[in-house]
């Protein structure tokens, strides 16, 4: 089973093996940072479980579960 950034634990910080999705929303989550081979700590999830603050390059980041979903891990 393909897991995904939604799905990692807070506290964990995983390693970004593939980016799925299409044009503009994947061009978008690229402009933000996420990249093949990029670290990423889950630092917290908001109350409602949306969305996820991440820590990656040194920042700080939001991103909608939708979007992380589209984010395979390692």
């Amino acid at each position: 089973m393909m897991r995904t950034l939604k799905d990692t634990p807070i506290g964990a910080t995983v390693k970004v093996k593939k980016l799925h999705g299409e044009g503009a929303i994947k061009r978008r989550i690229m402009d933000m940072g996420v990249t093949k081979g990029t670290a990423v700590t889950v630092r917290k999830v908001a109350p409602l479980g949306d969305p996820l603050e991440l820590t990656l390059r040194g920042y700080e980041l939001s991103l909608r579960k939708a979007d992380a979903e589209m984010i395979e891990v390692e």
